[in-house]
């Protein structure tokens, strides 16, 4: 029996001190996987939207630093998303659409650009697309569960207190009632308007045929071209080579992230990854004050 302690007793420190083993894992490798000096010749950069866009502030912190670097005179924007949220894809979008007045911007639609992740990437200086990716999907959808039946069998009962007849719209305990289905519809049209506006202004469209190009309508690299949604159908390297003629750049060099932040990335996807870099940053700092 006191083998078998000895034995299991470096997996019990493991899974006491789990989250602090890896909170100094995380801090080590920040300061000690530096980006090399070769960053300091880049002059192009690539930065990738992948995953279900559920919050915007690592993109935008990663964004912000192309943007502060003088050196950089394009950048590349990756896009394999299926969307996401309606504010975070907006917050992407108004960057995207600021900084591409600064310095050029091409989007690469690698497998997937719909819906939120269209919204993010349209304001880029050229989009080219991957023959085989999936685009559109312009429009908005607010999904919702009843269980009020399956709650009755398990004698569950709701109980609230409200003050105002919309407060409780989307409840899932009961099914929505005609002033709440009224408003909430009233708010999908909204934003849905403000979506088919953008990409109308985005991409020079007639709104006239938004029957065509939204409606949620999932559209393949042909028929987003003929539409007007895209610029091009290529590859990668074909998006890299128009970058450096849109940015002048002759001899390109791209800017090469961080050893640690490539891991996360490829370890829990980019928007988790680089919220999570983030977060050991943050939290370093309050422990060194």
């Amino acid at each position: 029996m006191s083998f078998l302690k000895i034995l299991l007793a470096p997996f019990d420190f493991i899974m006491k001190y789990f989250k602090a083993l890896v909170f100094l894992l995380i801090v080590f490798l920040i300061f000690f996987s530096g980006g090399g000096e070769e960053n300091d010749e880049a002059n192009v950069a690539r930065i990738d939207l992948v995953g279900p866009i559920m919050q915007s502030e690592s993109f935008l912190e990663e964004f912000y630093q192309l943007e502060q670097n003088p050196n950089i005179k394009g950048i590349l924007l990756v896009i394999n998303s299926p969307g996401g949220g309606v504010a975070p894809s907006v917050e992407i979008s108004e960057a995207i659409k600021r900084v591409s007045k600064i310095k050029p911007i091409v989007a690469y639609a690698q497998d997937s650009m719909a819906s939120g992740s269209y919204l993010a990437g349209m304001w880029a200086n050229f989009i080219i697309a991957n023959k085989g990716a999936l685009l559109g999907s312009i429009g908005v959808i607010l999904n919702g569960v009843d269980i009020s039946e399956l709650a009755q069998k398990l004698g569950i009962k709701s109980q609230s207190l409200k003050a105002g007849d919309y407060k409780e719209a989307g409840t899932f305990m009961r099914p929505w009632n005609s002033l709440e289905e009224e408003m909430l519809e009233g708010l999908i049209q909204e934003q849905y308007k403000m979506f088919v506006n953008d990409v109308v202004q985005a991409r020079g469209l007639d709104i006239n045929n938004q029957e065509y190009f939204a409606q949620g309508r999932i559209l393949s690299a042909a028929n987003a071209l003929k539409l007007g949604l895209i610029d091009e159908i290529g590859s990668i390297y074909e998006a890299q080579n128009k970058l450096y003629t849109l940015a002048g750049i002759e001899e390109p060099h791209w800017l090469q992230k961080d050893k640690f932040e490539l891991y996360l990335q490829k370890l829990l996807g980019d928007n988790i990854a680089l919220g999570i870099e983030g977060a050991a940053y943050r939290i370093f700092n309050l422990i060194l004050r």
